[in-house]
């Protein structure tokens, strides 16, 4: 089982943000460190959950294409110059 990714050690990181959207989200958190992190984890969480999406995806066509060729050969084999 993999840890979560917000319970893991830290360290500090450089970021660069506009000054006026840093303003405005401290009105909203006092902690922008941990409000930042959150977001992070979501997108790389959402992130994760649309490659395994796009993975099975590219499995069920390939499984399907596979299954054609069974089924029906390559529609190539009857023009085969061999």
């Amino acid at each position: 089982m993999q840890p979560s990714l917000s319970t893991g050690r830290k360290r500090p990181v450089n970021l660069t943000l506009s000054d006026a959207l840093v303003a405005q989200a401290r009105t909203y958190t006092d902690n922008l460190s941990a409000t930042m992190e959150s977001l992070l984890t979501e997108f790389v969480a959402t992130q994760q959950q649309a490659q395994l999406t796009r993975q099975q995806t590219v499995d069920a066509c390939v499984a399907d294409w596979n299954a054609v060729h069974t089924a029906m050969g390559s529609f190539a084999d009857e023009h085969s110059t061999l």
